[in-house]
């Protein structure tokens, strides 16, 4: 049976393995220690204030998916948007409707909140991804262009 539930502090362990496989998803060759990995969930997800929220998806005791979402304002008006940063579902356990569950629980969570809406992108490589967004009926929107500036930074020289 599977359960979603927020992530909570005993849960660290097994979000920094399922992080683990993530990063491998994505290409990653070389993954952070896993001291680390643990270090900075516990910062992110459960520091005062957190930076970061997330949804977890257990199958019995294993961990099998995770979508995990910051709140932005302003969206429309003066009003506050979810933003989701990540929705991961293992390989062993995709194409059982985990996905749909835990995108079904950051709806909750954002009405809860009285967001007036969810964001989230995906790389344009990642048609998994775009298929599965397509079959919950939610549109590409294309009025929107992603700007990064990476790290290390350093605000005296990479002010702009």
């Amino acid at each position: 049976m599977t359960t979603v539930m927020a992530a909570e502090p005993a849960h660290v362990d097994a979000i920094a393995e399922l992080l683990e496989e993530l990063h491998v998803f994505y290409g990653e060759t070389e993954v952070e220690p896993r001291d680390v990995r643990i270090r900075q969930i516990n910062e992110a997800l459960f520091g005062d204030p957190p930076l970061a929220h997330a949804v977890l998806a257990w199958d019995a005791q294993t961990l099998v998916g995770l979508a995990t979402y910051s709140f932005l304002w302003p969206a429309t008006g003066l009003t506050r948007s979810l933003y989701m940063k990540e929705l991961y579902v293992t390989e062993a356990a995709r194409g059982r409707g985990l996905g749909t569950l835990l995108m079904d629980r950051l709806v909750e969570v954002a009405a809860a909140n009285s967001c007036s809406r969810i964001e989230w992108t995906t790389g344009r490589d990642n048609t998994q991804a775009q298929h599965f967004y397509q079959k919950l009926g939610v549109a590409q929107r294309g009025d929107k262009v992603l700007y990064r500036l990476e790290g290390p930074l350093n605000p005296a020289t990479d002010a702009r």
